[in-house]
């Protein structure tokens, strides 16, 4: 069976974002960021995507240049945590989903990702395991 773990992302306007974290594609990159759990960072929007600063630093695993609705991926550039829930401003359609550069793909935001839009630029979030 493969390792699957949970994270929750909590904002400071109290939105809770549940995302299963998976360890077949980019190990590596999975395990620094279960390593760094918890944390406080700050929202960022890019698009459909809300994005922010982790506290690790992991090269390019098996990337990807475009993104599935609903991943979550370790872009090294930041670096930082993509939560992808559409189109971003790179994306040359509604239906592919463009990140700013190659990202390691680690998971999947569980439930509806529409909660998404409620996260504001700025605002604090804690990123912890889920119980």
């Amino acid at each position: 069976m493969k390792r699957r773990e949970m994270i929750k992302i909590t904002s400071e306007s109290g939105v809770e974002i549940l995302c299963e974290i998976r360890f077949d594609k980019n190990p590596k990159t999975a395990e620094a960021l279960m390593r760094a759990i918890p944390f406080e960072t700050r929202a960022e929007l890019w698009g459909k995507e809300v994005y922010f600063e982790v506290p690790f630093r992991i090269a390019l695993e098996n990337a990807d240049e475009t993104v599935n609705l609903g991943d979550v991926a370790y872009w090294p550039d930041g670096p930082s945590l993509c939560l992808f829930f559409g189109p971003t401003p790179l994306s040359p359609s509604s239906k592919v989903i463009k990140p700013y550069s190659p990202v390691n793909v680690i998971g999947r935001i569980i439930g509806d990702l529409r909660i998404l839009e409620k996260v504001r630029e700025g605002e604090k979030l804690e990123v912890e395991r889920a119980p």
